[in-house]
């Protein structure tokens, strides 16, 4: 009888689950060894010239033979990337929340945005090199200029597209235009806001290596330049390959600032 009531509790219990392995976690390293290894595998097939395309062992080598100077251009350029994108986001969230206010404002000073971010900021850093000369001050300005349209833009759309009928039946009930922005316009931007960052995170280091490219004495940009000049193309890709390092790291803290502030707004998620 014992034995009977042992094996129906034990049909009663439910199966502990099987272990399953984190594979979404586990992609972003499995797509990045296959690709390391579709590339050496390539490179040594092929017999291409380490000065055309170095496999990604030679590049590792030159990471470790020449640790020291990227590593400290590698700060540099981090440094310059955060002051800039940190200006960026100051200052477009306020002028964001500003053209945002009013529809007028935003169909007035929308369009002078958009001028103004069709000039390529490359053709800005020999005037910005003229008013404060060769080194930091140039290469985040840059990375300031180039990172903070985005955050203008989405910050006053967020604000701008409020639904009409919702203002109405706030009007209705005692709201002022402040009560409006403060209440619904602020909380509705955040998402586009903190959506924003990741985009301008990455644009702000395409600003910081195009001017310390041709405008700076130090940075990954000046001393990818200078291992192009001597045919370091090794060098050259460990910059590279430092950058993606870098900014793979700052889009992954704006992803999680994201998620953090604005987690209410994501309501479905991807199938697995």
């Amino acid at each position: 009888m014992s034995a009977m009531v042992e094996n129906s509790a034990v049909a009663g219990t439910p199966p502990r689950p099987a272990f399953r392995m984190p594979w979404l976690r586990l992609a972003p390293w499995l797509y990045t060894l296959g690709l390391f290894a579709l590339w050496e595998l390539g490179v040594r097939l092929s017999g291409i010239s380490h000065t055309i395309l170095p496999a990604p062992t030679v590049v590792f080598g030159a990471i470790v033979q020449y640790w020291s100077p990227i590593w400290k251009n590698s700060l540099q350029t981090l440094y310059t990337t955060t002051l800039g994108f940190g200006i960026a986001v100051v200052a477009g969230l306020a002028l964001g929340l500003f053209v945002g206010w009013s529809r007028s404002i935003y169909a007035g000073l929308y369009p002078l945005m958009v001028g103004f971010n069709a000039i390529p900021k490359v053709a800005l850093v020999p005037i910005l090199v003229i008013w404060f000369g060769i080194g930091t001050v140039p290469a985040v300005l840059t990375a300031f200029l180039i990172s903070f349209f985005p955050i203008v833009v989405n910050v006053a759309t967020g604000l701008a597209t409020i639904e009409p009928e919702t203002e109405d039946v706030l009007r209705a009930l005692g709201a002022k235009k402040l009560d409006i922005m403060l209440k619904v316009g602020i909380p509705r931007s955040m998402p586009y806001f903190f959506g924003s960052l990741k985009v301008a995170i990455t644009l702000a280091f395409v600003g910081s290596v195009v001017s310390e490219t041709v405008a700076s004495n130090n940075g990954l940009g000046n001393m990818m330049a200078s291992a192009q000049s001597q045919f370091n193309v090794p060098l050259v890709f460990a910059g590279l390959l430092m950058l993606a390092i870098e900014g793979i790291a700052m889009y992954a803290l704006m992803a999680w600032v994201e998620k953090r502030m604005t987690g209410w707004a994501h309501r479905s998620t991807m199938s697995q």
